[in-house]
């Protein structure tokens, strides 16, 4: 069975971070999570408090939530690491630690880890526009093995909703990991 790391940051776009989630449970994997306090600002902002605790209390048994300053979490160390980190969204704050192996919590320390032990790292990074030093660092993490998936939509599968939207984007990730879904219409010519 799969282990997965998902990181929730305070960059825009934790809606994305929420359906990952709910895939992910749907289909039984192993699910660590950390919500930086950052991102449990942004979430109360964007979906709401309560949307955030029912979320957290519906699935307390299926997901393992971790302090981002836990540092008994196993998956910290190359012994016990997940199979798959993906933060989502990504601000530019955490992208900026990862690709300059900053490791000031267990969210940054466990992209290094995954990064070292050669597995997968997915950033979703969410920032408008992009100035050199976002780039460089995306040039960084890509050097060292990471997927960038930055969040933006496409249209050809004809979204009517900003479900649609979000859940091109989540397909896409999961189709990056091959996990099978029915989350848009694949593209046909």
């Amino acid at each position: 069975m799969l282990k997965f790391l998902i990181g929730i940051t305070g960059a825009s776009g934790s809606i994305y971070g929420i359906r990952l989630l709910e895939e992910l449970i749907q289909k039984g994997y192993e699910i660590n999570l950390i919500i930086t306090s950052a991102g449990r600002e942004v979430i109360k902002e964007e979906i709401g408090h309560s949307f955030i605790e029912g979320f957290l209390s519906k699935y307390k048994y299926k997901i393992k939530i971790w302090d981002e300053n836990d540092y008994s979490a196993p998956f910290i160390s190359g012994s016990n690491s997940v199979d798959y980190q993906i933060i989502i969204p990504c601000s530019m704050g955490k992208l900026s630690a990862i690709a300059n192996g900053i490791s000031k919590n267990i969210l940054e320390r466990s992209a290094d880890v995954v990064l070292k032990e050669k597995k997968q790292l997915i950033l979703v990074v969410r920032e408008t526009p992009l100035n050199l030093i976002h780039l460089e660092n995306m040039l960084k993490v890509a050097k060292a093995g990471a997927l960038i998936v930055p969040a933006m939509p496409a249209f050809y599968h004809k979204p009517e909703t900003v479900d649609d939207i979000v859940n091109f984007l989540v397909g896409k990730i999961l189709n990056l990991i091959g996990i099978e879904h029915n989350l848009f219409k694949k593209w046909k010519a």
